[in-house]
């Protein structure tokens, strides 16, 4: 028959039932967290970048491209249709004001001038010509303007006398009319004379007003062809660098064809472009940056092209640094047009995270473990990005890219 188990033997019992579900709790831990930890991904600290978040602004900016030109360049364009003869100074080549670029050839142009010079004289002499028949025709009527009048007085005698015989009946009344007749065709005659003498000197200043005319034309011709012949010696007007010449010699150019480009490379700025999308936010005045080799020029859109090419605005920017010592013609640049800007925010330095982000989640680095926080995502620019809330001055984020991370709450770092 059974017999009952003693104190101690029921304590002991008790005591290994204990032990027993103990370990086996024990065991159960290790496995959860053995587990949990193959679950947690890991990644290498190499891989990862990481920014402080920090106080400060953040622009909104477009992104440009751009180059470095000169501020200031003078176009040279040929004078005259011309040959070239001789290149003096070639590209690259600094020069002062009177230093001779080019040679054009002037035969065509000092025929043109000598035939206008020959004109010239040959409307001079047609000039005195004019004046010496002029004065021969006033000498003849002169000449009959006097006998005229004489011829007048000696009618006038004559009427005189016939009347006088007529008051004595010494004539006729018909003589005394005919005496009459005489002298009215005799002044008539005088009175058409002086009226000759006048249209001739009339027709004579009318004359030489039209040759005076052609005269000055022909001056200020001369002029111009001299001037141009004298341009033919193309010379700089300042100082500069010649950044292209027509290095043809023997071609021919053409009145108004650019033949030279001459730039002062003491002051620069920047030729942008930009898609064609964003021409509504080009403003004259707007605020840029320009980035050259990590550093930033500040500048301002002086002018934006009105038109637009395979779908491409063209804008330029004036530096307030026009001599930076970074500024080289053709030099390429980065542009940041500001749209909008953000005063004193939480903002982390831009990575490839933000590219790449699903959702509005950020990751911070605490210790050796990598968390997945909620935060919203706010403006950014190629620098920065503002966080507006879930992270603190101070934290410590991922900006590497983590798309293969996205749904991971933590992350051990290797």
């Amino acid at each position: 028959m059974d017999r009952e188990l003693s104190a101690n033997t029921k304590q002991a019992n008790k005591l290994r039932r204990y032990t027993q579900v103990g370990v086996f709790l024990a065991l159960l831990v290790f496995a959860i967290v053995g587990f949990r930890t193959m679950l947690t991904p890991t990644v290498s600290s190499d891989k990862l970048r990481t920014a402080v978040v920090e106080q400060g602004p953040v622009v909104v900016t477009l992104t440009a491209s751009g180059m470095v030109v000169p501020e200031q360049e003078q176009v040279i364009t040929s004078p005259i249709q011309a040959r070239i003869e001789q290149v003096v100074l070639k590209a690259g080549e600094q020069v002062n004001p009177g230093d001779q670029i080019l040679l054009l050839d002037r035969s065509y142009t000092q025929l043109a001038y000598d035939k206008l010079k020959d004109e010239q004289q040959l409307n001079q002499h047609k000039s005195v010509q004019m004046r010496l028949n002029l004065r021969k025709t006033l000498n003849q009527l002169a000449s009959q303007l006097t006998i005229k009048q004489l011829k007048v007085k000696s009618l006038q005698a004559q009427l005189t006398d016939e009347k006088y015989l007529l008051k004595i009946g010494g004539t006729t009344q018909e003589s005394v009319n005919q005496a009459e007749l005489n002298l009215k065709i005799a002044q008539q005659e005088l009175s058409e004379i002086k009226d000759d003498i006048a249209t001739e000197r009339e027709l004579l200043k009318a004359d030489e007003q039209e040759l005076g005319y052609t005269l000055a034309m022909q001056s200020r011709s001369i002029e111009e062809l001299q001037r141009k012949m004298e341009q033919a010696e193309v010379r700089a007007s300042h100082k500069g660098v010649i950044t292209w010449v027509k290095n043809e010699i023997g071609s021919t150019v053409n009145t108004g064809d650019v033949i030279a480009r001459l730039a002062d490379l003491s002051s620069y700025k920047v030729k942008a472009t930009i898609a064609d999308t964003y021409a509504d936010q080009l403003k004259v005045g707007g605020n840029t940056i320009v980035r050259i080799n990590n550093t930033d020029l500040q500048g301002t859109i002086s002018s934006v092209e009105p038109t637009v090419s395979n779908g491409i605005v063209t804008f330029y920017v004036a530096l307030q640094e026009k001599a930076h010592q970074l500024l080289r013609p053709s030099l390429r640049a980065d542009v940041f047009v500001t749209t909008a800007s953000k005063g004193n925010v939480l903002r982390v330095k831009n990575g490839p995270y933000f590219n790449t982000a699903k959702g509005q989640q950020v990751f911070v680095v605490l210790d050796n473990e990598v968390f997945r926080r909620a935060a919203t995502i706010g403006v950014s620019n190629v620098d920065f990005v503002e966080l507006e809330y879930g992270v603190k001055p101070g934290d410590v984020v991922v900006i590497s890219d983590m798309a293969d991370y996205q749904h991971a709450d933590k992350i051990k770092i290797e």
